[in-house]
């Protein structure tokens, strides 16, 4: 296997002039590829699996336009599992190797913890080869379809990772021009971390450079690629929308059973509406339609993305989380202690936005359990001086914030509530239990939920028809979704986790195997 030109490429030029060696015209052979054609599109599948001396390739992944993708464990490095993107020459036009070119180079040269990492690259006659990073929990379409929605919670901790990984892309001026969750992978299914994969649309794109070439995948492409003659890197902003979007409503905003269909609602001029039903909040609303603009210049901007509420970047998992969440709590504290409840309220909820990703970033399990406690005992402090204060009637900037982003039908029903006690503290229970799974404290909001809603139907069941049982029963609909999609995450998790475990018994098992064989 010819190894001569495994060095990252500097540039695309050294790319194009490395063209001949690297991409010669192929000598007549048997066909060692099959041609699918699904919904239209031809798929490239090996009907053979590569052979490659460093790698065992197993089972395969996924194929493409131009590639196929395997599963391989290296034969040096025990344990190293990774996925080789595997290109037939003979399929690459001048267009497809470009792009190719693209790719190896873009990946060659960043680095991020949200972006899939090219590990090598290798060829030999018939194909080449990219060796990535695995990523064992599929892609995000998948994992979205798995659950037919993402709690609000989630899609925001993915939107964070995306916003990341985009920040950094717009730092070198890149533009990835094909972003949808096919080509975004899950490190895992156990507390997925987000990858940015698939580069080869991407494009190098200063603020003001303009492209007039269709790219992309029309149900995530932006309007302005379809209809307008010109277009820049604020395609990736409206990609960005629909993928929140679909992760939230289960479908993309222009969802369609034909292509004709498809092209009919791109070029319509109708705003993007948010769907009923699902209850979102002002901030997550506020973003999607900020990001889902059809006229780029109406759009949010990158800035105005990376500073969103929504995404709050701010908080995202950092090693300096705790040390944050220490400070402020401290400040709490002695706000308690000076009977100041009001600031130390305000003082508890600021830790705890710090204090949960640092449980997220944090990798040992025993402080892991240590952090969680600690914010259950901070979270249970500050509802307790919630109701010595009575925010009902003095509302702190935090509920202020909380009630503009309630849906008009649950805000009739604390309305309606008028002086019925029992509702009242039903209604404060679902509350917590839905700020408790925001915060991913999964066991206590369970618990919350099940108080809530045991009260809720007491109540339903005693109310006169009437609009106040309409929405006490929409209310109850919500939270035993609510509370289902959390206990169907857990199980989830939990049973990742144990098929984790089982395929590293089954791998070490075939290893050893392996070397018993190697060593007769």
């Amino acid at each position: 296997m010819s190894r001569e030109l495994r060095v990252p490429f500097p540039s695309q030029q050294l790319a194009l002039v490395a063209y001949g060696s690297l991409f010669p015209d192929p000598e007549p052979k048997k066909e060692i590829v099959k041609k699918l054609h699904v919904e239209g599109t031809e798929l490239v599948v090996l009907a053979a699996v590569p052979q490659l001396p460093d790698f065992v390739l197993t089972e395969r992944l996924g194929s493409g336009t131009y590639a196929t993708v395997f599963k391989a464990y290296s034969r040096s490095k025990r344990r190293q599992v990774v996925a080789i993107k595997c290109i037939q020459k003979s399929n690459l036009n001048k267009a497809a190797t470009d792009n190719l070119l693209t790719e190896i180079e873009i990946l060659k040269n960043v680095r991020h913890p949200h972006i899939v990492e090219l590990k090598d690259f290798q060829w030999d006659r018939d194909n080449i080869y990219l060796i990535m990073e695995y990523c064992s929990g599929g892609d995000l379409s998948r994992f979205i379809h798995s659950k037919r929605t993402l709690p609000e919670y989630l899609a925001k901790r993915f939107g964070q990772q995306l916003a990341m990984a985009l920040q950094f892309l717009r730092s070198k001026n890149i533009s990835h021009m094909d972003l949808k969750p096919q080509n975004i992978l899950l490190s895992s299914r156990d507390n997925p971390v987000l990858k940015l994969a698939d580069f080869g649309f991407a494009q190098y794109m200063g603020d003001e450079a303009r492209m007039t070439s269709l790219r992309g995948s029309p149900l995530y492409m932006a309007p302005e690629m379809f209809c307008n003659t010109k277009y820049d890197a604020r395609v990736d902003l409206w990609s960005l929308g629909v993928i929140l979007y679909e992760a939230l409503f289960g479908r993309a905003p222009f969802y369609s059973r034909s292509y004709a269909e498809l092209e009919v609602k791109i070029r319509d001029t109708k705003p993007i509406e948010i769907p009923q039903g699902i209850q979102i909040s002002g901030k997550c609303r506020d973003l999607l339609l900020g990001l889902l603009q059809r006229d780029p210049n109406q759009r949010i901007t990158f800035e105005e993305f990376f500073n969103h509420p929504f995404i709050d970047l701010e908080h995202v998992p950092s090693h300096d989380s705790l040390d944050k969440a220490v400070s402020i709590v401290t400040e709490a504290v002695s706000y308690d202690e000076e009977g100041n409840h009001a600031e130390a309220v305000k003082k508890y909820c600021d830790a705890l936005e710090y204090f949960v990703p640092a449980v997220h970033y944090e990798t040992d399990e025993s402080k892991k359990d240590v952090l969680r406690k600690r914010v259950m005992e901070y979270m249970a402090r500050a509802e307790e001086l919630k109701s010595m204060i009575k925010p009902a009637e003095e509302p702190t900037n935090e509920e202020e914030d909380e009630q503009e982003a309630t849906p008009k039908e649950a805000e009739t029903l604390w309305e309606m509530a008028g002086s019925c006690t029992r509702l009242h503290q039903a209604l404060k229970r679902a509350a917590i239990a839905e700020l408790r799974a925001e915060h991913e404290l999964y066991d206590s909001a369970l618990e919350e939920y099940k108080h809530a809603l045991e009260e809720l139907l007491s109540l339903l069941e005693a109310e006169p028809k009437g609009r106040r049982r309409d929405l006490l029963h929409m209310e109850v609909e919500k939270l035993l979704n609510h509370a289902q999609a959390v206990k169907d995450y857990k199980n989830m998790m939990k049973r990742d986790a144990q098929k984790l475990s089982d395929s590293g018994e089954r791998y070490n098992d075939s290893r050893d195997d392996m070397n018993r064989c190697v060593v007769q």
